[in-house]
């Protein structure tokens, strides 16, 4: 075989494992020097909070706002296995203000 058909061998099998190949979880790692526990299914921390803070015209705004805010970074820190707030635990939001500008605030503690 010559040295190009060779080559396209190669590069052929190395695509076809890179397609095979599972995902990799997005986790830094950092989330490991935190008290962690199992809690329905998922695996969080026990009592390290994140928080974020949004605004928008709407309560509605402001929460998506803040939830961006809280998940960001949370990726940040611990990548974006830890960071879905859907999935965090001991969620609080506040929110004040009134229609044209609300303010919330979020906490939780990050799960996976």
């Amino acid at each position: 075989m010559s040295a190009i058909g060779i080559l396209k061998t190669s590069a052929a099998a190395a695509l076809m494992a890179a397609l095979a190949a599972p995902a990799v979880a997005d986790d830094t790692g950092f989330a490991y020097m935190h008290d962690l526990r199992r809690e329905g299914g998922k695996t969080c921390f026990t009592d390290h909070y994140h928080y974020g803070n949004g605004s928008g015209a709407t309560k509605a705004a402001a929460q998506k706002d803040a939830i961006g805010s809280w998940a960001s970074f949370t990726d940040f820190e611990y990548g974006s296995d830890w960071a879905r707030f859907s999935r965090a635990a001991s969620k609080s939001i506040s929110c004040s203000g009134s229609a044209g500008s609300v303010s919330c605030q979020i906490e939780a503690r990050p799960c996976k």
